[in-house]
């Protein structure tokens, strides 16, 4: 009997197989990021449906598709129509049209797929080890923290939106809203959404599977989130500078006078 962490591995391969050749067929590896969200929609989906029901395993389960639908919905109608990312484009200059189709898949797909796995420990924890059939009070302070991160996430990607729209922005900075009190709400929003897993992670009985979030966390800060972004707008826009030194980077607070 294959362990049922590992069988959402082969799920997962599977799914970033056949998405990889739909990308070398539309010649756009930017499919993938629409995928993100949808991948763990699916693998907890397969985890809930393979255990025993409880209600922590049924709140993980609304509010894991809720998150995922949403980013995945968000980035399909930002990304649509308008070709392959700028990350891929050099990629296929860097390795030639002839050789990125197959790199593609090591250096894209089967990466963003073992870390998707990875990070999905915390809800194999969640599904594999609630047993409980009432909630505690843990439970209830996960599905306030995950609020918390899906009203930031959201709301900043709708502010961020709405900015980008107004040409006469063009160039400038946004600091209202959200933003006027941390400078990535939606990365602040998607790291705590993720805690918000852990916490029922940590209700069901499982500690160390809580590296899922962690993992994510780190991610999110240290590689492809805030630091690969915050790398690129210090260049792009010269307002930023004072936009750093007043806002909080991560975690929301009031700006410096």
């Amino acid at each position: 009997m294959i362990p049922l962490y590992v069988q959402g591995l082969l799920l997962i391969l599977g799914m970033m197989s056949t998405l990889w050749i739909v990308s070398v067929i539309l010649k756009n590896v930017s499919i993938v990021d629409l995928f993100w969200g949808l991948g763990f929609v699916a693998v907890n989906t397969f985890y809930f449906s393979n255990t025993e029901f409880t209600p922590t395993k049924m709140i993980l389960l609304v509010l894991v598709n809720l998150w995922g639908l949403r980013l995945s919905i968000y980035l399909a109608w930002r990304n649509i129509g308008k070709g392959e990312d700028f990350r891929y484009k050099e990629f296929r200059k860097k390795y030639g049209e002839k050789n990125y189709w197959w790199i593609s898949f090591f250096q894209t797909f089967l990466l963003q797929g073992m870390l998707m796995w990875i990070i999905s420990m915390t809800l194999y924890g969640v599904n594999q080890y609630s047993t409980s059939q009432t909630l505690n009070l843990i439970d209830y302070v996960a599905v306030f923290v995950w609020l918390i991160g899906f009203v930031f996430e959201a709301g900043g990607d709708m502010q961020l939106a709405k900015f980008k729209n107004n040409p006469v922005n063009k160039g400038k900075v946004l600091n209202t809203g959200f933003w006027h009190y941390t400078r990535h709400p939606n990365y602040f929003g998607d790291s705590a959404v993720w805690w918000g897993y852990a916490l029922l992670c940590l209700s069901s009985g499982s500690y160390s599977l809580v590296a899922g979030s962690v993992i994510m966390t780190l991610l999110i800060i240290k590689v492809s989130g805030v630091a690969l972004l915050e790398k690129s707008l210090k260049t792009q826009k010269p307002e930023y500078a004072e936009y750093v030194r007043q806002t909080s980077s991560f975690l929301p607070w009031f700006p410096k006078k």
